[in-house]
């Protein structure tokens, strides 16, 4: 993974941002080159887990790269081909649903789709309430397209949230390593 350029977008579930502030650790530990995308909420909202402007601190501190934080600075990912890899972790319901539905309107999305365009991989790593209901159709419909790998992803509290399903961040990095061959591991556990 040295010579990679790793994308690694965040979106707002906020709960889980220590877990993948980690895997950004993790995959900088390997050498690659991360630059980090975040959504418009996951950028600018102040939540009980924590200021944006820690996380952003933090973050770019890791990475030693800006945050792509608008639309502007995310549309060159694909003309340019800056990524050899796309993460999305935490992936939110609403950011499955609209890149299930092609729709391109924060800063993650649209490197999504600008990122896919080269015919490269895109990994997610889902993190939503409603995967189990509402998010369920788009889950399905994105393990069938090309070029989507998941990172596996099970039943986080099956007592008092049904319909929450969490990605296991610490295999981002097999995830990752797997995509780049064109294999999906097993991406729902049970």
């Amino acid at each position: 993974m040295s010579q990679l350029t790793v994308g690694f977008a965040m979106c707002g579930s906020f709960c889980t941002f220590e877990k993948a502030i980690k895997e950004i650790v993790n995959i900088k530990t390997y050498g690659a080159n991360v630059i980090p995308i975040m959504s418009f909420n996951a950028f600018s909202t102040d939540t009980r887990f924590g200021k944006s402007i820690d996380f952003i601190n933090r973050i770019e501190d890791i990475c030693k790269n800006k945050i792509i934080s608008t639309l502007s600075d995310a549309e060159p990912i694909g003309p340019k081909k800056l990524l050899d890899i796309l993460v999305i972790e935490p992936c939110t319901g609403n950011t499955l649903a609209k890149l299930a539905n092609g729709i391109t309107d924060t800063p993650v999305t649209l490197a999504a789709k600008a990122h896919l365009r080269n015919e490269r991989p895109l990994v997610i790593a889902v993190s939503t309430n409603d995967a189990l209901s509402c998010a369920a159709k788009n889950i399905g419909n994105l393990l069938n397209y090309k070029n989507i790998y998941f990172v596996p992803m099970k039943q986080d509290d099956s007592i008092n949230k049904p319909r929450s399903v969490v990605a296991d961040f610490g295999k981002t990095i097999e995830t990752i390593e797997s995509a780049l061959d064109n294999k999906q591991i097993q991406p729902i556990y049970i």
